[in-house]
């Protein structure tokens, strides 16, 4: 049977969208700490403790751009992982401009 809850879990909401690149965050997502960034056809796994990239790749120029967005919005991507791994609403996040 499928529940709702793994409709939840299936679903990766979108929190943010600039410059071509789309941030998401899957609920009850694995450790570490992580958001999706995807570009065209690249899309890699940030860490929100380190900025790093741990999984994928994105082009220079628009790892650079999410890096830079991401330091801006650390304690907001903090906050939706929490609220990602308790099934709750995630909050969007400005896009860098």
């Amino acid at each position: 049977m499928f529940s709702p809850r793994c409709a939840m879990r299936l679903h990766v909401p979108e929190i943010s969208r600039f410059f071509g690149i789309v941030i998401k965050m899957f609920f009850e997502d694995h450790n570490p700490p992580h958001f999706h960034a995807e570009y065209g056809a690249d899309s890699a796994l940030i860490d929100i403790r380190t900025l790093s990239v741990f999984a994928g790749r994105l082009p220079p120029r628009a790892l650079g751009l999410v890096i830079e967005w991401a330091t801006l919005n650390q304690e907001a991507l903090f906050a939706n992982w929490e609220r990602a791994s308790t099934q709750q609403e995630l909050q969007e996040i400005a896009p860098l401009e």
